[in-house]
């Protein structure tokens, strides 16, 4: 059999995992215009679980109806019907034998389809890099943001909160991810160059890191500790691909032994090639730069670990769990293909052109 590390059964707090095998969160925008997902979107999530895969993290879902919608036709976590409609998926993967965490985002400056209101909000006042994403329906320059006022930093920390616990208490998930990655809003806190304030929210890199620590706070206060969070960093963002942490290894070792002292269940570290080394002065992974600085800390491994071996690697490099995002498109059985050492499928594009919704080819 392959790599039986893979199909080794794990834990996360009290969460029972068959395997170390998840699906990462994927921006697939198939919720209707108002943010509710239907039947589509249970398919495409419960194909996952009928795969074989231990866990699926869903794509970013919003948690108001203010300025956390990132893009048109994004599932959000708000209102009633968008519950039931999640729940109806939280369900499916259960019956199949899956786990589903929720993740949850604030678009914070790169919103670029909120059907709620059109400007956008910050850290501070900088018109972000990049343009908006075209397989997102988005088009242009990215709107230049107003600055965040602390009464509404603190209703974007509640607002965390309350949608973790809706998720958990009605919605029927089995575990909580916060998107503090890829750009969104709190990444913008931690990033130098978007983050310009003078108050206890901007500064070095563990001050940066205080929105990120405070919405943890936060969420586990509603959810108790007995229920899986856990938290999602990254270097590069949808909008600025080859950013590095200016402050290099020794900032991220100061935010390693931070967030491992959190109280989060599990590190998610996303980069694009997650074996590969996270500073150029330096041979080491963000994933093994991490372990080395929180022993304890459950790590899951996330970017370009498409096949058995690479995946194997990056568990031997410490990480506990590895997060697939285009070989899981690719191959929603993955686990049963490397289980069956079955030849995996190559990923094609073209699923994500012209837009990245589910499509029909995904749902047999």
């Amino acid at each position: 059999m392959a790599d039986k590390h893979l199909f080794q059964s794990g834990t996360l707090n009290r969460l029972a995992l068959k395997n170390r095998i998840m699906v990462a969160p994927m921006t697939r925008i198939s919720a209707t215009v108002d943010g509710v997902p239907g039947d589509r979107m249970k398919h495409y999530y419960t194909r996952f679980a009928r795969g074989g895969f231990g866990t699926i993290i869903t794509e970013g879902l919003y948690i108001d109806e203010a300025w956390s919608q990132t893009y048109a036709f994004q599932a959000g976590l708000v209102n009633s019907r968008q519950v039931a409609g999640w729940r109806a998926i939280t369900d499916a993967v259960h019956q199949h034998g899956g786990k589903i965490i929720a993740q949850l985002m604030h678009a914070g400056a790169i919103s670029q389809g909120n059907i709620y209101r059109r400007d956008t909000l910050a850290p501070s006042a900088v018109q972000p890099r990049g343009e908006q994403l075209g397989f997102y329906h988005g088009h242009g320059d990215y709107a230049l943001p107003t600055e965040m006022s602390e009464e509404q930093i603190q209703q974007a920390i509640d607002s965390f909160a309350e949608t973790a616990a809706r998720a958990i208490g009605i919605a029927g998930f089995d575990g909580i991810e916060i998107h503090g990655a890829n750009g969104y809003l709190l990444d913008q806190f931690f990033t130098d160059y978007t983050n310009q304030r003078h108050d206890r929210w901007g500064g070095d890199i563990t001050a940066r890191l205080s929105l990120t620590l405070a919405v943890i706070r936060a969420v586990r206060q509603r959810i108790g500790q007995d229920v899986t969070l856990g938290v999602r960093i990254s270097q590069g963002k949808v909008n600025d691909f080859h950013h590095k942490w200016r402050e290099g290894e020794a900032g991220a070792k100061q935010v390693f032994r931070l967030l491992a002292e959190s109280g989060i269940d599990y590190l998610h570290l996303t980069e694009y090639d997650a074996l590969q080394p996270a500073f150029t002065d330096n041979a080491r992974s963000l994933v093994q730069l991490a372990r080395e600085v929180a022993p304890s800390l459950t790590i899951v491994a996330n970017g370009s670990l498409s096949d058995c071996h690479r995946a194997s690697q990056a568990l031997e490099q410490g990480a506990d769990f590895v997060a697939l995002g285009k070989s899981a498109l690719a191959n929603p059985d993955w686990p049963m293909r490397i289980r069956d050492t079955a030849p995996l499928r190559e990923f094609d594009k073209n699923l994500l052109a012209p837009s990245a919704d589910v499509k029909d080819c995904e749902l047999v």
